[in-house]
């Protein structure tokens, strides 16, 4: 269609409103019950930004404000499509999937983590992808273990 006979500023200015998609990890999407829950309410807000968006009139403002939630949108249902849920850990005797594991560094630190699906992961909030390098490093290990990350080594002082 041409531009004239549309509300756009320029075929330009519809171009800017198509957003990359997310990239998509290649690793296997493995996610924890909780972690499911957490991408199946962001589909749900995104697909509400979505609509929300699409009541607005002037068609160059619509389109720069669904640009974003439909991104969202392709890469939750993907993520989503994709999720295998992983079961709670067992046990606690080695780190896992899904466990909370404390270690303590060289320099006195000591540090809690919980081990989660990349889309779920938040370090600052106390959880870390398990293809993180401190992740892949602990997994298997049990209390005691001590593992060495950049030259520094980590000790497992307990698993939850």
């Amino acid at each position: 269609m041409s531009v004239a006979f549309v509300k756009e500023e320029s075929a330009e200015t519809a171009a800017e409103t198509q957003l990359p998609d997310r990239p998509i990890s290649p690793h296997p999407n493995l996610v924890t019950e909780a972690g499911l829950k957490a991408l199946e309410a962001q589909l749900q807000e995104a697909r509400d930004a979505y609509a929300a968006a699409n009541l607005v009139e002037d068609v160059n403002e619509r389109r720069r404000q669904t640009a974003g939630p439909l991104r969202d949108i392709r890469y939750l249902a993907e993520r989503l499509r994709t999720a295998e849920v992983m079961p709670a850990p067992s046990s606690n005797a080695v780190v896992a999937f899904g466990s909370t594991v404390t270690f303590s560094r060289e320099d006195g630190r000591v540090q809690t983590y919980r081990i989660v699906g990349e889309d779920e992961a938040d370090p600052k909030n106390g959880s870390i992808s398990y293809v993180s390098p401190v992740a892949r490093l602990l997994s298997g290990k049990a209390v005691g273990d001590v593992v060495t990350l950049n030259g520094q080594e980590l000790e497992v002082v307990s698993i939850a």
